[in-house]
């Protein structure tokens, strides 16, 4: 899931839970927006935390330079200077 679609399922279930007045036949429309608030927000935390995983340099045995991995981002370019 998405950041953008946890941010929708978040402001879906606020709207539920608050905004609407009906009733529905065996339903409660205020705990299913609970739900999908909790639902989104879950989502937000593991999306967020998958790109701070996905940005960070890992560097591990660090008194032990063999047992040692670090992370580099190269960038080529291969147009020509004008």
């Amino acid at each position: 899931m998405t950041i953008a679609g946890s941010i929708v399922l978040i402001m879906l279930g606020a709207i539920l839970t608050w905004a609407v007045e009906f009733q529905l036949a065996g339903i409660d429309v205020n705990i299913v927006g609970v739900i999908l608030m909790i639902g989104g927000l879950a989502g937000l935390l593991f999306g967020l935390y998958r790109i701070s995983i996905a940005r960070r340099t890992v560097v591990t045995g660090v008194d032990d330079p063999r047992r040692t991995r670090r992370v580099y981002e190269e960038r080529r370019y291969d147009d020509p200077t004008v």
